[in-house]
């Protein structure tokens, strides 16, 4: 028996593999299947909710591809189909629309999900390589995929297959996000936590305010200012005159002023024009402008009114970083 060839550097298999699957992706994008956009608009007019589902591979791609249409504004389910033959089917209403996943077109398991959408007149989209296949045959609509080459050494492992149609998915979720207009607000309010979450907070949700706010006005003695510091624990001061924020006294503010300092007044050493944030300022943004400019407080305002402090503390425990 001839002993078999030494195997191919792992980089270079990693490169053949990853150029393999780009040229499909770029063909899917040359060859978009036609019937695209009439998918989009079925599914933007689903009054119920999409659900996905594949055997398999297929399976795990359509768990995503529900994932990211849920969090993106269309409300979608993954239905194994194994359990939607004993009792799952209850999940799909006329309301809903499916898209199975098959590359063949031919996964046993499907048919079950198949005939249940027939006999409640439930769009089907199909997913899938062949356009004469059983599952192709039965659907409203086909999103067909090229018959590209899998990246495997054996050219049978679900690879190229899988990845084009993830990206296919990606590319439904993101046409139906631009269609409903689905803004970075709405991404906020569907991912409160996690990184995501924290990156889209907004100034209002962490900041102190009331009585936590370490106010002063023009005439107030240096000695109180120096209190009210203390006390609140920001290491500043706003300086308030009737209702509009007019400066801000700093550590900075108390050393240049150090000479006779408890002569003067708030007014008399606050720097005015202090810079300033509004709540509905990102406090990623807000973060970002601390930074910048070596600040560790930022007042917030509303026009003119002091509505609020953030310190980068509060940042850092949001989990903005």
């Amino acid at each position: 028996m001839s002993r078999p060839s030494p195997e191919l550097p792992a980089a270079r298999i990693a490169r053949e593999v990853l150029a393999t699957e780009a040229a499909a992706l770029t063909r899917l994008a040359e060859e978009l299947p036609a019937s695209f956009e009439p998918v989009v608009a079925m599914l933007l007019s689903v009054p119920g909710r999409i659900i996905v589902s594949g055997m398999g591979k297929s399976g795990h791609v359509a768990a995503k591809m529900a994932a990211t249409f849920a969090s993106t504004g269309s409300p979608a389910q993954c239905v194994h189909p194994g359990e939607a033959s004993h009792g799952d089917l209850g999940m799909i209403t006329p309301q809903d629309a499916v898209i199975l996943i098959s590359n063949s077109g031919e996964t046993r398991e499907l048919a079950d999900m198949i005939a249940h959408c027939a006999r409640f007149s439930v769009p089907l989209v199909a997913m899938t390589r062949r356009a004469d296949s059983t599952l192709a045959q039965a659907a409203d609509h086909v999103l067909l995929m090229p018959d590209a080459p899998e990246a495997c050494a054996i050219g049978m492992a679900p690879t190229t297959s899988t990845t084009m149609t993830m990206a296919l998915g990606d590319a439904l979720a993101v046409a139906m996000m631009r269609h409903r207009g689905f803004d970075r607000s709405h991404f906020a309010a569907f991912h409160p936590g996690g990184t995501l979450g924290a990156q889209l907070l907004r100034v209002a949700a962490v900041m102190h305010k009331g009585g936590e706010l370490p106010v002063v006005s023009a005439d107030t003695p240096m000695s109180e200012v120096l209190l009210t510091m203390s006390q609140k624990g920001f290491g500043v001061a706003a300086l308030v005159e009737g209702d509009r924020l007019a400066g801000i006294i700093t550590d900075g503010d108390l050393r240049r002023n150090m000479a006779g300092l408890m002569d003067h007044t708030a007014g008399e050493v606050a720097t005015r024009n202090p810079m300033t944030t509004t709540p509905d300022t990102l406090l990623l943004e807000a973060l970002g402008q601390m930074n910048a400019h070596n600040r560790t407080v930022l007042l917030v305002t509303e026009g003119d009114r002091l509505t609020g402090l953030i310190h980068i503390h509060d940042a850092l425990r949001a989990g903005v970083a």
